[in-house]
């Protein structure tokens, strides 16, 4: 039977995430209005925010607590994500040994206690999101990128990391594509539907007393005595102190404006496939899936069995901006499309159900980083860079730990304390993502890293994945 074209495999796509449909949305929570005190003020609804709502409320229990977004809870990159969920919050072992190598075994050891506790966490606040604890497999195309693979295996055994290297006919039983000559399976990786996941911690946070208001964009803040006074445009919140999880909107403290810069990423989403389907391309268990290039997919089976197929296109438009419209992208959806089949010829008749793109707080060395103002009543996490997550959680213990005043583990890391190197202003911004993206292409199509990343590795920049 012929292979679809990519644009007849996208005809009938909708044009929202698929994660959208998978769950009832909610009433909307009123808008904040008129003059409000409270002890914990939470602006953004994210994975970020609500997670910082839920933590406080578990360490404070009589405090009162509120939780501001613009639009609507989990709206932006919480319900965008393909799901994945790390057992890392430095964006992996390589990453945390390249930037941070005399406490990567400290941030290796702390994302695999983070993703414990955020399962324990999920058991004991009853949130019902489709985790699934299944592994993940890590694909080389390329014979540079198989050497990346064994780099990273034997650095998973230096931290006692627990993988198998696949190649022939063991990494058909794992998947079965002609693209792909060697594989790393990791079963210490998670899944989760990240709809259901803003939605159950919507869901608990507003069962824990924790006052939502949507469509509330905080327009500007400012100390007042000892509080910090947030303005809401319909009316003010004054709060003893307030955590910033808005990550990629326009940040609300001058001193991030240049800290993360917002990426475009496309997904897209198959309809349901059978088990024979599934069977023809040696996919039969429920593990997760990303190659290894720098312009990289990243795939996954729903709880209904389509296929999520993201990635490849991170697109920076000039002067960072961060219109919905750019969201759709109909010549990143095609080239998803042609390069879906290709990876899977099998599935040549396989038609397309959703395609959307989300916007991702990009900063320049891949990882997080926390921080505090205004005399510490005010403290911030961001630059995720498309690894939040789990991560969101971790940000989020670290956030109340600096406003507890607590000197933590998580505090002193210099991850999370210091700022990465900030972005500059136009054009040399626009010119230099687009110039180390094109030197990434480079390097996946000859294995050779130029001098430009030559120059960004040393300043400690980073666009790699």
């Amino acid at each position: 039977m012929a292979t679809l074209s990519a644009a007849q495999s996208l005809r009938h796509a909708l044009p929202h995430p698929y994660w959208l449909d998978s769950v009832a949305v909610p009433p909307a929570a009123p808008r904040q209005s008129g003059e409000q005190h409270c002890d914990l003020a939470i602006v953004g609804a994210g994975f970020t925010g609500l997670w910082t709502a839920l933590l406080a409320r578990r360490r404070h229990p009589r405090a009162s607590i509120v939780v501001l977004e613009a639009r609507r809870c989990g709206g932006e990159a919480s319900s965008r994500n393909g799901g994945f969920c790390a057992p890392s919050i430095s964006h992996g072992v390589s990453n945390a040994l390249k930037r941070w190598p005399d406490e990567a075994q400290r941030l290796i050891r702390l994302g695999r206690e983070n993703l414990d506790a955020f399962e324990d966490d999920l058991r004991h606040f009853g949130l019902q999101v489709e985790f699934e604890r299944s592994g993940k497999l890590n694909l080389a195309s390329t014979p540079w990128q198989v050497d990346g693979l064994r780099a990273m295996q034997a650095n998973y055994a230096r931290f006692g990391i627990d993988c198998e290297f696949l190649e022939g006919a063991a990494l058909r039983q794992r998947l079965d594509s002609p693209l792909y000559r060697a594989g790393l399976y990791e079963p210490n990786y998670a899944l989760l539907n990240p709809g259901r996941m803003v939605d159950e911690l919507r869901r608990v946070c507003l069962e824990q007393g924790i006052q939502l208001f949507e469509h509330s964009p905080v327009t500007s803040l400012r100390e007042r005595s000892e509080h910090i006074l947030l303005e809401t445009g319909l009316g003010q919140v004054e709060a003893a102190q307030v955590a910033l999880a808005s990550n990629v909107a326009p940040p609300l403290l001058g001193a991030l404006r240049s800290s993360v810069i917002p990426i475009y990423d496309y997904a897209l989403t198959t309809r349901p496939l059978s088990d024979a389907q599934l069977q023809a391309i040696g996919w039969n268990e429920r593990y997760g899936i990303a190659d290894s290039g720098n312009q990289f997919h990243y795939l996954r089976k729903t709880a209904d069995n389509r296929i999520l197929w993201g990635g490849y296109d991170a697109v920076y438009h000039y002067g960072s901006r961060r219109d919905e419209a750019l969201t759709q992208r109909p010549e990143s959806f095609l080239r998803l499309a042609e390069q879906f089949h290709a990876a899977f010829p099998a599935l040549g008749q396989v038609v397309f159900s959703h395609a959307w793109g989300g916007v991702i707080d990009t900063s320049a060395r891949t990882t997080l980083f926390c921080g505090q103002a205004a005399h510490g009543r005010v403290a911030y996490a961001l630059g995720f860079t498309g690894q939040g997550v789990s991560a969101s959680r971790f940000a989020a213990e670290t956030m109340l730990d600096l406003l507890a005043g607590d000197s933590t583990e998580r505090t002193e890391l210099a991850m999370t304390s210091t700022a990465p190197f900030p972005f500059p202003p136009e054009p040399l911004r626009y010119l230099g993502v687009r110039l180390a993206q094109r030197s990434l292409a480079r390097e996946d199509l000859s294995g050779r890293r130029d001098l430009l990343l030559k120059g960004f590795d040393a300043l400690g920049i980073g666009f790699d994945s």
